[in-house]
């Protein structure tokens, strides 16, 4: 059960795990892989931000199938050649005292696009894309969009045993936290929202049969995934349509996922279908959070134009979320969780290399030492 109130900065203990702040970076898709490697781009972008202070460092959303990316850019964990470069990168984040976090994903009918950089558009087969996109229900998500192909059940078991295998690799690298990419308008969303959801047999119709696939994705994640080690689940709380996922599916499924060991909601929204309106603005999302931490008792974590350190340390204060999940605002100042310490008045790491360079020129400030520093760190 979560507490009722906490702060930025105190700790948080999830399965065998103990989170220093609350401070999480969000998954961030780059669009800069090579069959789905990561590389020296990942390693300065991810470590960049353990660096900077994050207690917990999630990867981009990660492919557990080569059909299953947004694009051909995208990373992937589905097969064992990748796992030696992601563990590169989770040694250097333990290096900065962060956690890992990997999010394994599938788009389903939004996969074989271009970098956004690159004008949205479909990838031919000679841009490295493929023909085949497969979603619940044969419905593009937009006309400029491939038709999608609807998932037979046996392609729906291929696809639950890839998010498996995602698994077993991901423990083989050495992550600390496994979050299952379940928002967006991505496939696990696909089959949640009654808009992309019109199939008729044990995965389409009544809420209990929608919320089957991602139910047998947690059981086979967790098969592998050892029991101590935390699990999170990313979900849009609302399509922000009428007739789409909502709030109270959310609420039922958070039950659901809780009696499934799932250990936190990342609760987000929108993706499903284009052109709505979502009433944008600071913090416009943590009520959702709040509703479901409030209905469920299952941790939750929040997202959304979070900037400033008092605001997500309110956000805590008031029982809004558990963790804050912050992507944008990491991309403007990796060290975004450093400065809010010295902001909010708490004692932080720095590392030991700017340990110099973070105490001059503040009288106020107290320097610590390298070893303070490291005891600090991993505290």
């Amino acid at each position: 059960m979560p507490a009722d109130t906490a702060s930025l900065f105190m700790p948080l203990e999830l399965g065998n795990i103990t989170l220093p702040n609350r401070i999480v970076v969000s998954p961030m898709c780059q669009y800069s892989s090579e069959d789905g490697f990561a590389n020296d781009w990942h390693l300065v972008h991810l470590g960049s931000r353990a660096a900077g202070g994050a207690s917990l460092v999630i990867t981009e959303a990660t492919a557990v199938t080569a059909e299953g990316r947004i694009s051909p850019r995208d990373l992937g964990l589905w097969k064992d050649e990748h796992i030696v470069p992601l563990k590169r990168i989770v040694d250097f984040l333990h290096e900065m005292g962060s956690f890992a976090g990997v999010q394994l994903a599938h788009a389903g009918r939004k996969a074989s696009m271009s970098p956004p950089w690159m004008g949205e558009h479909t990838v031919t087969i000679e841009e490295g894309g493929w023909d085949e996109v497969v979603a619940p229900s044969a419905i593009p998500f937009a006309p400029h969009y491939k038709q999608p192909h609807e998932l037979s059940e046996k392609q729906i078991d291929r696809i639950v045993e890839a998010f498996a295998q995602a698994t077993r690799r991901a423990v083989l690298a050495g992550f600390d936290v496994i979050e299952i990419h379940a928002a967006h308008g991505y496939l696990l969303h696909q089959f949640l929202s009654p808009l992309s959801n019109r199939r008729r047999d044990a995965y389409g119709g009544p809420l209990e049969n929608r919320i089957r696939p991602l139910m047998r994705v947690v059981d086979a994640v967790r098969d592998w995934w050892p029991e101590e080690k935390p699990l999170f689940v990313r979900i849009s709380a609302t399509d922000w349509a009428d007739g789409g996922w909502n709030v109270q599916g959310s609420i039922a499924l958070a039950s659901q996922l809780r009696l499934r060991k799932v250990d936190l909601i990342d609760v987000s929204s929108g993706g499903l279908v284009p052109g709505v309106k979502i009433p944008v603005g600071p913090g416009y999302q943590t009520h959702f959070s709040e509703q479901i931490r409030r209905h469920t008792g299952v941790l939750t974590g929040t997202v959304g134009m979070i900037t400033e350190p008092a605001q997500a340390d309110h956000i805590l204060r008031t029982g809004q979320a558990d963790l804050v999940l912050m992507a944008r605002e990491f991309l403007r100042d990796p060290y975004w969780a450093l400065h809010a310490a010295d902001d909010l008045g708490q004692k932080i790491a720095w590392p030991v290399q700017y340990l110099r360079a973070a105490s001059a020129g503040v009288p106020s400030r107290e320097p610590i030492t390298a070893d303070e520093a490291e005891s600090l760190r991993f505290a």
